[in-house]
């Protein structure tokens, strides 16, 4: 089985990741794509991040009954930081039946060679790349294992939906149905500050 792994803080989860996900679970080889909540980047500052936990519900809320996707809490259990590769070598070491495949924007391609063993990582695995509009890949975009894809793009981020609701902005239609309606229990604005603003 060919598994797509897209990672990511989801933080929170927004309608962007999902079509992300969706796109490469229907229209390329993978037969399921997995969501890994990450607890850390070692690239990103912790305290913004949402409890763990709480993240990973709100993936779970947004796949639904999806068959194709997947919310993984592998990283959960591993050595923070989390590192990219050594979650990759812990995946196959626990799915020798599975091929596992990188999911990735184009803005990070640019820049993994600040990742921990990239070389190994572009060497021994694939990478399903979605294109990001005004990012150069750089000198790994024509690498042999990197495949390019026209996934529709969506020009929001989770940073810009926390500080719409930091501003007491509208962020429905911004996040999955699912999503939206648990947070909107009771008072919308105050559940969804008190969700991505505590640490």
């Amino acid at each position: 089985m060919k598994i797509g792994l897209f990672f990511g803080s989801f933080n929170p989860v927004h309608v962007g990741h999902m079509i992300i996900a969706n796109y490469m679970a229907t229209q390329t080889d993978l037969q399921q794509v997995w969501l890994v909540v990450s607890p850390q980047n070692p690239l990103k500052p912790k305290a913004s991040l949402a409890k763990d936990h709480d993240r990973l519900h709100l993936v779970q809320l947004a796949i639904g009954d999806n068959p194709l996707l997947r919310a993984s809490n592998i990283e959960f259990s591993l050595p923070k930081p989390s590192y990219t590769i050594d979650t990759l070598a812990f995946l196959k070491e626990k799915h020798p039946d599975k091929q596992f495949v990188l999911i990735m924007g184009g803005d990070n391609l640019a820049t993994i060679n600040k990742w921990k063993n990239y070389e190994i990582l572009l060497r021994d695995y694939q990478v399903y790349l979605y294109k990001r509009p005004n990012y150069d890949l750089g000198e790994f975009g024509t690498h042999p294992n990197v495949r390019q894809f026209e996934a529709p793009m969506l020009d929001i981020s989770a940073t810009y939906i926390r500080q719409c609701i930091k501003a007491g902005k509208s962020v429905q239609y911004l996040l999955p149905d699912a999503v939206f309606e648990y947070l909107g229990v009771g008072n919308f604005y105050k559940n969804l500050k008190g969700f991505l603003m505590k640490n």
